[in-house]
């Protein structure tokens, strides 16, 4: 029998949960789509990079008015409410769009439920004002997640248990699926057993989305280790591997299916690319060294060894363990309410196994037959469609666009209101002959606990800028060559100050192109040119080891355009690129901040240089560790020569005061300073808030930043 403990040991060790960053194969494609990369990093103010996506057409509807919004369904809601996606569809699997709220039955564990609402939901038919945007940032996935007219898909390309030639004859079609099947407005992620779920984005790039799918490439039954963490287990048997393998797909799987109920409460579908589960070997294949195919087993090539009882015991026992496993898979999907829609890539099979692994025809098709249930009892148990045993692939992934794009909304309040934490049963009938009614097949309630937690008051909601701060923390957009920095101060004669502050990337040292100098260009609207000048070259091998480097220079208010080159020592060009930036007037009569600047010293000696230095440079970093020391800098102005009170605290990531800090205030330049050693605050995100006050007004500045232990 196998040793479980030793397979539950390694996993605790290496395999990844949802949450883990384990690293992703070498071959693979990770869920997320890449934007085309950017040179600037920084601040909200900094060089935002503006990007043009390809026209993106809602669907053909009937627009409402320009100043009329589009009319969106209303929805009861409370702790007892029970909302199901009810799919019902006539013999050739269309839906069925003209039932009426009366024909609908709704039972929870066998007692009859009020039916309080219902709602057709057909996407095709959503007036949205709102056009699909791109998603950059992890507010962009939430929000438009959210929209009713947008249906969310998740691939899971399980590589582990698909062969490489099937994997090449499939993907194909999912390529062709998200280019032609998918809408504008849609939204599709990708994951592989080995990708960390917070690398999975559901982005709306599709044509990208497609291009790695057809990288798709499969590994069943290939042991080759391809990263560290397959070596960890390379040399072990076969079927413990086998094993190990299962359980990292079917937790990755589960990840993504977390993933996907944090997104919305409505349905969800997920792609499942598999050929199947499960913790039976056949013995031909049962070689002690994975990495050795075949050394050291007696039964390997030999096809006389056939289905004798014992292999039928050991078949039977692995197969009950792993459908424990399948069913915690599908419990977590109705929970989520995510739908898996099972493909396998196999087609019309007729056998499990190669000729050359020499399994016996009737061992080979036990085989085929629990592989083949294993998908179909996930997609039969969480309201999804199992696409096996059939060539036409394509025909079966154009029944789950089908299936997302026209279900009714039903609603009831449930009687018994349960607070168990346990699974409740729901069951829809439809009083009309021919169809086929499909819906999720429960609930969990909540606990007592988790009852009383969305019982109790809200908690205060977060300030739009405190968001904004955060969001520009989070997804503040990496060069290949280089991160940036810009801020805004008052300049003279009624122009603006600009500062431009860059630092070379860290994996720049690795490809050994290392960036030393920035060449900048910058004209008005008009065309007018405003500025030209480059930063100091280094004659430095390691341009970095010089820190930050900046250029200053003004502009008049409105909107500009930054050229830049980025050269290396040998002035040698390794990118250029093109940015709007908007100037804003600040010789108004009012009170203002500048951009605040901060600084980073690690020892006692560059906290004093720092200090003493009114004109050392900001780093472009937000991300810092305890042991470091910030000083931020920003000038205050106000009306004449007025010099207004400064004033800074310290918030937490929901814009909570924690502590107020001291500002140093220069009555002469107005410069204040903030010194705020990171030694006494924990790990995480933070802001500082500065703000200005005077007979002018009040003005505000927040930096958000990150601190690591």
């Amino acid at each position: 029998m196998r040793r479980l403990s030793l397979v539950a040991l390694l996993l605790s060790l290496a395999v990844p949960t949802s949450g883990a960053k384990a690293p992703p194969p070498q071959h693979q494609q990770s869920g997320t789509i890449a934007p085309p990369p950017q040179h600037q990093q920084g601040t909200a103010e900094a060089l935002a990079p503006q990007q043009t996506p390809a026209a993106q057409q809602p669907p053909a509807t009937d627009q409402p008015p320009a100043d009329q919004p589009p009319p969106r369904p209303t929805f009861r809601a409370g702790i007892d409410f029970v909302r199901v996606d009810v799919i019902v569809t006539n013999k050739k699997g269309e839906p069925v769009v003209d039932l009426k709220p009366e024909e609908v039955e709704v039972f929870e564990d066998g007692d009859r439920q009020d039916v309080e609402s219902f709602k057709l939901f057909r996407v095709d038919e959503i007036a949205e004002t709102t056009p699909a945007r791109p998603i950059r940032s992890l507010f962009d996935e939430e929000s438009e997640a959210q929209r009713p007219d947008v249906r969310l898909f998740a691939f899971f390309l399980d590589d582990y248990h698909v062969r490489r030639g099937n994997a090449m004859r499939a993907r194909t079609d999912l390529a062709d699926f998200v280019r032609r099947a998918i809408a504008p407005q849609d939204m599709v992620g990708i994951m592989y057993p080995l990708t960390p779920t917070s690398d999975v984005v559901m982005a709306r790039n599709h044509e990208s989305l497609a291009r790695a799918l057809k990288q798709f490439d499969g590994r069943k039954y290939d042991y080759v280790a391809r990263n560290p963490f397959e070596e960890k287990y390379a040399n072990y048997p076969a079927t413990i591997v086998e094993q190990i393998r299962n359980q990292v797909s079917l937790s990755a799987l589960k990840g993504l299916i977390i993933k996907l109920g944090g997104l919305r409460e409505g349905r969800k579908a997920l792609i499942l690319v598999s050929e199947g589960y499960t913790n039976y070997l056949p013995a031909q294949l049962r070689s002690p060294n994975a990495s050795m195919p075949g050394v050291g087993n007696p039964t390997s090539g030999d096809e006389g060894y056939g289905d004798n009882q014992l292999e039928q015991r050991e078949r039977f026992f692995s197969q009950a363990e792993m459908l424990s496993d399948l069913k915690d898979v599908y419990d977590m999907a109705n929970k989520n309410n995510v739908s898996i829609y099972a493909l396998d890539p196999r087609g019309l099979a007729v056998f499990e196994h190669d000729v050359n692994e020499a399994v016996p025809i009737t061992m080979d098709a036990n085989m085929l037959k629990l592989t083949m249930d294993s998908i179909r009892v996930l997609a039969d148990e969480t309201d999804g469609r199992a696409i096996v045993n059939r060539n036409d692939l394509a025909a079966g992934m154009r029944q789950i666009i089908r299936d997302s794009s026209a279900y009714y909304l039903v609603g009831y309040n449930s009687k018994k209101a349960p607070t168990d934490g346990k699974f409740h049963e729901i069951k829809v009938r439809v009083k009309r002959s021919g169809v086929e009614v499909r819906h999720r097949k429960g609930y969990w309630a909540l606990t007592p606990d988790e009852t009383a937690r969305a019982i109790a008051p809200p908690k205060p909601i977060v300030p739009k800028d405190v968001d904004t701060a955060l969001g520009a923390l989070q997804t503040a957009p990496r060069g290949q060559y280089i991160s940036s920095w810009v801020g805004l101060s008052r300049g003279h004669n009624g122009k603006t100050m600009v500062t431009f502050v860059w630092e070379p990337v860290a994996s720049t040292r690795a490809r050994g192109e290392m960036p030393a100098q920035v060449h900048l260009t910058v004209v008005g609207a008009d065309g007018a040119p405003y500025f030209r000048g480059a930063t100091p070259a280094s004659a430095s091998a390691n341009p970095a080891a010089r820190g930050p480097q900046r250029l200053t220079f003004e502009v008049p208010p409105g909107r500009i355009q930054v050229k830049y080159a980025i050269r290396d020592a040998t002035e040698t060009t390794l990118d250029t690129d093109i940015r709007e930036l908007s100037i804003p007037d600040l010789a108004a009569p009012q009170v203002g901040l500048s951009t605040p600047g901060v600084l980073r010293a690690r020892t006692a000696a560059e906290t004093q240089t720092i200090l003493n230095d009114p004109n050392a440079v900001p780093v472009v970093a937000r991300e810092f560790r305890r042991t470091e020391r910030l000083i931020v800098r920003a000038q205050a102005y106000g009306p004449g020569t007025e010099i207004p009170a400064v004033s800074a605290k310290l918030l937490n990531r929901v814009g909570t005061p924690m502590q107020d800090l001291a500002v140093t205030l220069d009555q002469t330049t107005g410069m204040a300073q903030v010194d705020l050693p990171l030694s006494s605050v924990a790990p995480g995100e933070y802001l500082l808030d500065l703000r200005a006050i005077g007979q002018g007004g009040e003005a505000k500045q927040l930096v958000a930043f990150k601190v690591v232990s």
